[in-house]
This record gives structure tokens, sequence and C-alpha cells, in this order.
């Protein structure tokens, strides 16, 4: 019988309990998945927390790699044996990611290619899919233009130095420390502001001579959200894409989006609601990953049995780049 995080009720971490759970054989389109490696990602903590409300109980965490150990009618393209992956904007039912065994629908698993190992896939699908989304479909970032990214040394930052560097562009990036801001420059920021020490709106607009950018990718939220607006030039996109640091009060559309400004909140479900679009975003972060474009930081590795202090430290912002739960 696997083992694998549950949640009762919402609210702090030790509301995760490591038990057995019943896993049945695959039903029709499902793969039974043994888990090698979880993904550790700041959308577990608001299905946890209650941020995002979910039926209870549930299972928790949104990605993760392995080995396809059987599969269910219908299913042509997996066999047992078979490296796989896959990350979700939200949890699948009956078990997550935060298990060592579960069930999932076919249609949702990515094959790994050669050349990668399954503790870098299941640090990086969430975020790189997220990043790749980011960049290149929500605003496709050219070459020459100037970026905000916020929260750049966690794992979707440190990854996005990379890629818009490889693209072309210049990042402009923020993060809570000076050890943060080296680490975010280490991988590709052309410019990191602490903005516990300095006002990041200001600095943007010095950086850019007063014009401002065409895009601010936002992580961060209620923290950020104000001071993202001024950074932006006339014309220019708000990418609000999570609540790190809680929730953004709501908008008042005619004071705070002056300016022909345009505000978006993406998230990655719908960006792999199809399987053809699932495939693609898979597909371009492999490929900048294999070309050695963008190399994934593991910094921190827990036992998924420790999720509780996985995320007690992921909350206070003492991890960067990507965390993974080992079985």
């Amino acid at each position: 019988m696997p083992k694998a995080i549950r949640i009762y009720e919402q609210g702090p971490p030790e509301v995760m309990k490591w038990e057995d759970v019943e896993l049945p054989p695959p039903g029709a389109g499902e793969v039974r998945m043994r888990h090698e490696v979880a993904g550790l990602n700041y959308i577990d903590t608001y299905h946890r927390s209650g941020v995002y409300k979910m039926p209870l109980p549930t299972g928790i965490g949104s990605e993760a790699a392995g080995v396809v150990e059987a599969i269910g009618d219908g299913v042509s393209e997996f066999k047992p044996g078979d490296r796989v992956c896959y990350a979700s904007g939200t949890p699948l039912q009956p078990v997550a990611s935060y298990s060592e065994a579960r069930n999932i629908p076919a249609a949702r698993l990515v094959k790994i290619p050669d050349g990668i190992n399954s503790d870098t896939v299941a640090a990086m699908m969430l975020k790189g899919m997220t990043v790749s989304y980011l960049i290149k479909r929500t605003y496709p970032v050219k070459s020459g233009e100037t970026v905000v990214f916020h929260a750049a040394a966690g794992g979707v930052g440190l990854i996005a130095c990379q890629w818009l560097k490889a693209l072309g562009a210049t990042t402009i990036a923020t993060a809570g420390s000076e050890e943060k801001c080296e680490l975010a420059k280490a991988h590709g920021a052309h410019y990191c502001i602490n903005y516990k020490k300095e006002d990041f709106a200001a600095r943007v607009k010095e950086i850019t001579g007063g014009k401002g950018v065409p895009v601010v990718f936002d992580g961060v939220g209620k923290d950020t959200f104000d001071k993202s607006i001024e950074c932006l030039s006339m014309y220019g996109m708000m990418v609000s894409f999570g609540n790190a640091s809680g929730p953004v009060p709501p908008v008042n559309i005619a004071a705070q989006l002056k300016g022909h400004l345009y505000l978006t909140r993406p998230s990655l479900q719908p960006y792999t609601a199809a399987r053809q679009d699932l495939l693609a975003l898979a597909s371009d972060l492999f490929d900048v990953v294999k070309a050695g474009k963008v190399k994934i930081d593991i910094n921190q590795r827990y036992p998924v049995k420790d999720a509780v202090q996985a995320h007690k430290d992921l909350e206070s912002r003492k991890t960067t780049g990507s965390t993974v739960l080992t079985m």
C-alpha cells in the first residue's frame, strides 16, 4: 500500500499527514505511475492553506517524475517502464504528487527525453512551463526588449532569467536580499533590485531613462502590484501570475491602469488544457534545457514525508531555485 501526504482541512503546514492510501488499478485512460521525485511549488501552499479552496480530503502537489507501472484500457501512448512526468495547475485526485504512487490520466503525462534525469524534470516542469507560457505566449518577449521579473531568485525566476537572456532580452530582476540578487545576476539578469532597500519602480525608471518597460512579470502579488504598474511604459502589460505575498486587492481600473495599460492573470492550466499545447510547452522547455541555455538549480531536497518542514521553509523565503521531495 503506497503512502501519500493527505489533508483533511486547509490551514498551516501541520495539516499535512503522511499516511497509507488505497490505490486501485488504473481505470480506462489512466496510467499507474510510481513517483521517483516530486517538485515543490508555491501553488502547493495555496492549495494547503486555503488561498485556493479544494475538495476535502485531498492529496497535494502538482508535479512529479517517475515510471509507468501499469496502464488502463485504451492507453496506447505509454507502456510499463516508460519514464514520464507531469505538471498541472491543480492537483489531480485522488492522490497527488506528494505520494509514492498514483493513477493519473494518460493525457496529462509527458515522456521524459533521454539526457534529462528525474530530479531535474521534477524540479522544472511546472516552473519551466510557467516561464514558457509567460514569455512566449502571454507576452511574447522579443530580442532587445527590457522586462521586469519579480522574485528572480526563486525556481520560476532563475529559469526565467536564463531563458530571457537566451531570447536576447534585458532583464531587470527583483529579489529580497543582496545574496538573492547576486544569484539572479549569475543566472542572466542584467540588473537586480533589492526591493527591501530600494524603490524598485524608481530604479526601473532610472535604468530605462524614464520610459519604463513593456511588461512586468509578477508572481509576488500584494506587495509589488502597485509599484509594478508604475514600471510600465505606455500600452505596457502587467502580468500577475502569483500571490506569494498575498492576493492583490481590488483594482481601481481608472486610477491604477492609466496609460492604456493591459492587465492579465494567466495560469498554467488553460495553457496546457489541450494535449497539443501541453506537449508544445514541454517540448520548448526540454529543448532549452538540453541545449544548455537553461540550467535547473536544485538547492533544497526533503524526503516527501517531511513536506511540513519544506512548506515552512518555502513560505519563510528560506529557499532559492528549485526544491524537490524525494520518495
